[in-house]
């Protein structure tokens, strides 16, 4: 059952309508019907963002050192990297971590994509 009620704050009065728990709801006042609304056009697909192409992980991959999720790749597959350069941040107990290349080279696979969570030796990228 709806009640109304009549409320005072700071001076400025509501009308509150508020439904009884446990009462019987009464039926409001008939409402005319809505006209009807025409289907909408099926949204057009979002193009789905393209697979990192690498090759499968071997062993000379570099694999991540601990727990975390892949913030940001910072090459592509074909990139020459140097010894040390920057290559992948990982992001493990709210602090980002550089992903060095351990040796100078081409990078022919990348393993992990942003977002992705990852395990201690879980393979990252593959430098030949």
């Amino acid at each position: 059952m709806l009640r109304k009620f009549k409320i005072s704050i700071d001076g400025q009065e509501y009308l509150v309508e508020m439904e009884e728990i446990g009462g019987v709801p009464q039926p409001t006042a008939p409402v005319a019907p809505a006209a009807p609304v025409a289907p909408a056009a099926p949204a057009p697909e979002a193009p789905t963002p393209t697979p990192v192409a690498s090759a499968p992980a071997g062993a000379d991959a570099i694999t991540a050192p601990m727990p975390g999720a892949i913030l940001k790749v910072l090459v592509n597959v074909g990139d020459a990297v140097s010894e040390n350069q920057p290559v992948m941040i990982l992001e493990a107990m709210k602090m980002e971590n550089e992903i060095v290349a351990q040796h100078a080279g081409t990078v022919t696979g990348i393993h992990a994509a942003p977002g992705d969570n990852v395990n201690p030796g879980d393979p990252l990228i593959t430098i030949a």
